[in-house]
C-alpha cells in the first residue's frame, strides 16, 4: 500500500511528532509498504500531497494542535482520503479536556473535579470560588493545565494555591482556556485500546514511574527518565476496573481503530480517567509500542492493524 506519514506541524509538540513520523515510516516500510514521510508545516500542505488521488493512505502522526483536534481529519474526510485513527468529531472531543470530561461524567466515568477558566481569570478569582475547597480535596494539591494541549505541555502541579497565578500564566501560553483540577494521589497508568472489526480491546496496562517529580514532558521523552512496568501489577479486580474505564472512555468519544487512555489509579483502587489521546506518541520511548510489544505484537504489525481497521471501520 502507498502510505504517506503526516508529521511535524507547527505547535509545541513538533519535535516529538517528527520523531513519531520517522519511527512509523521505518516500521511501515519494514512491513513492505511504499512509504513517504511528510513534514507538514502548514495546514494547506496536505492539499498538494493528496491532490488528484496522490498520497494514498494518510497515517497521522501529528500530535496536538490542528493535527489532533479534528481539523486535519476533517480536511482529509472532505477530500475522500483514507487515514488512520478516529474521525474529526472524536478527535475534537478528545482534544478538548473540558468537553470530553463533561461527556465522561454524563456517561458515569470517573474524572477529576475541576473548573475551566478563561485567559484573564486571576488566581484571586479562583481562590474566592466556592468550588475550590472540593477541588483541593484531601491532598491539598492542584493540577493546572491547558484545555487543548498534549505531552503535558503547560501543566503544573501545585502544593496549595501560592503559585496559582504563575501556573495559570504558563497554561495560558498554550491555550486561551485552562483547567484547574484536583490532584488524584495514586499510580499513573495508561492503556492502549485497539479495535478489530470495530470491537475494542485493551493491550496490557502500563504503570509509569517517573524518576523525579511527575510525568512531565522531560520524563516522557528523555530515555531513562521514567520506569515503565508492563503489565502493571494490578489485582484482577482492579485490572477489570481499569480496562472497563478505558474502553468506556474510548467508545463514548466515538474513537476508531486505536487510542491511548491515561488514568490515575486512586489509593482507593478506583481508576480516574485523565484524557484520551487519539494520535498518541510513537517514538522510541512512547507507550503504545511498549504495550504492543508486551502483547507480543511487533510495532510494524500493530501499525498494520491500525491501517487495516481504519480502512474497515469507517468514521462518524
Amino acid at each position: 500500500m502507498k502510505i504517506t506519514v503526516l508529521c511535524g506541524g507547527e505547535g509545541p509538540e513538533r519535535e516529538v511528532s517528527l520523531r513519531s513520523g520517522a519511527a512509523v515510516s521505518a516500521a511501515l516500510s519494514g512491513q513492505g509498504h511504499e512509504v513517504v514521510c511528510a513534514d507538514i508545516q502548514r495546514k494547506n500542505d496536505i492539499f498538494s500531497l493528496f491532490r488528484d488521488g496522490r498520497g494514498g493512505f494518510a497515517f497521522i502522526a501529528l500530535h496536538g494542535g490542528w493535527g489532533e483536534d479534528g481539523t486535519l481529519q476533517a480536511a482529509l474526510e472532505m477530500m475522500g482520503v483514507p487515514f488512520s485513527g478516529s474521525g474529526h468529531s472524536a478527535c475534537a472531543l478528545a482534544m478538548d479536556k473540558t468537553a470530553s470530561k463533561a461527556l465522561f461524567r454524563w456517561k458515569g466515568i470517573d474524572v477529576p473535579k475541576g473548573i475551566e477558566v478563561c485567559r484573564g481569570t486571576t488566581a484571586r478569582e479562583i481562590m474566592e470560588s466556592s468550588r475550590l475547597p472540593s477541588i483541593l480535596g484531601k491532598s491539598g494539591k492542584l493540577v493546572v493545565k491547558p484545555c487543548c494541549s498534549g505531552s503535558t505541555v503547560g501543566v503544573s502541579i501545585l502544593e496549595g494555591t501560592d503559585l496559582l497565578g504563575e501556573a495559570l500564566q504558563e497554561a495560558f501560553r498554550f491555550d486561551s482556556r485552562a483547567l484547574v483540577e484536583e490532584f488524584i494521589p495514586g499510580r499513573e497508568l495508561t492503556v492502549t485500546v485497539q479495535e478489530e472489526n470495530g470491537i475494542p480491546s485493551c493491550l496490557p496496562v502500563i504503570e509509569i514511574q517517573p524518576s523525579m517529580g511527575f510525568y512531565d514532558y522531560a520524563s516522557k521523552y528523555t530515555p531513562g527518565a521514567s520506569e515503565y512496568i508492563v503489565p502493571a501489577p494490578l489485582s484482577e479486580f482492579v485490572h477489570r476496573r481499569v480496562e472497563k474505564a478505558s474502553l468506556e472512555a474510548h467508545t463514548s468519544l466515538g474513537c476508531r481503530a486505536y487510542s491511548r487512555v491515561d488514568l490515575r489509579l486512586g489509593d482507593d483502587g478506583f481508576p480516574v480517567v485523565l484524557e484520551v489521546n487519539t494520535v498518541p506518541g510513537m517514538t522510541a520511548t512512547s507507550l503504545v509500542p511498549k504495550a504492543a510489544a508486551a502483547a507480543g505484537i511487533s510495532f510494524g504489525s500493530f501499525l498494520d492493524r491500525v491501517v487495516e481497521n481504519s480502512l474497515r471501520n469507517g468514521r462518524p
